[in-house]
């Protein structure tokens, strides 16, 4: 069932948004050569405590799951896709590093990631991180009322796919309200026209997942959470909570 959202909802939806945004902004400011994960966990501990927020990841174990997952914000670094494990292995340098973070405040969540390089970036890195923007940024611009599901699919997949780059199999973006993960789906790959009519008041966690060697396989790491490339190339995850209004797209975890 999709939940429509009342206007005073998508404000509140808005202040848990911004806690994301804030976890975001500390997690790129805290990761440097050195610093592990598992450090930008605790920062991200920390900007959920000062606002007085909790966090939607922190012992969530879907049906896949082996475990709870441990932290409150997701770690991926270089192959890892998503769902990475905050460790205890230093970041080096050049690492390309995908942050995924939720909070929930006021009973409403919020739910965003992005990627980003430590230290010097490679030209390809950059490359594919500015895929995975350019990727989110065609899902949010076709996110408005009338559109459909399909078109938001389309517009991630023609940027992904026109750039050379897999997408992650069987992965895509979720409704998002009083829990992390509502309806509808929202592939990152589809036909334009196709699906559920967008309307006022729905929320959408949009999130493309791109795959530097273009296959869209992934494999996953003995602890059962991380998804990995099959090839071993690396991979970008970016997203955003977004609020579908008479007035267009409305990204809620923007800072």
């Amino acid at each position: 069932m999709v939940h429509i959202k009342t206007d005073t909802s998508i404000e509140a939806m808005r202040e848990s948004g911004r806690v994301v945004a804030r976890i975001l902004a500390r997690a790129q400011e805290v990761a440097a050569i050195g610093v592990t994960p598992r450090e930008l966990d605790e920062a991200a501990r920390e900007v959920l405590r000062v606002a007085g927020a909790s966090s939607p990841f922190l012992n969530y174990k879907p049906h896949f799951a082996p475990t709870p997952f441990p932290a409150v914000i997701c770690v991926s670094v270089n192959d890892a896709v998503v769902h990475g494990i905050p460790s205890a292995d230093p970041l080096r340098d050049g690492d390309l590093v995908s942050v995924d973070a939720g909070a929930l405040l006021g009973g409403w969540a919020g739910d965003a990631a992005v990627s980003f390089t430590v230290g010097e970036a490679s030209p390809a890195d950059t490359e594919l991180i500015g895929a995975a923007t350019a990727a989110l940024e065609a899902g949010i611009a076709a996110a408005v009322v009338g559109n459909r599901i399909g078109d938001i699919a389309h517009a991630i997949g023609t940027v992904c796919r026109e750039a050379g780059y897999g997408i992650l199999d069987g992965y895509g973006g979720h409704g998002i309200g009083r829990s992390m993960h509502e309806d509808p789906s929202v592939p990152n790959e589809g036909r334009p026209g196709r699906g559920m009519t967008l309307r006022h008041g729905m929320v959408l966690a949009i999130e493309p997942m791109l795959l530097a060697g273009g296959l869209d396989e992934f494999r996953h790491d003995p602890d059962g959470w991380t998804l990995r490339t099959t090839d071993g190339s690396r991979a970008a995850h970016a997203e955003h909570t977004v609020a579908i209004t008479k007035d267009g797209p409305r990204v809620l975890t923007a800072l």
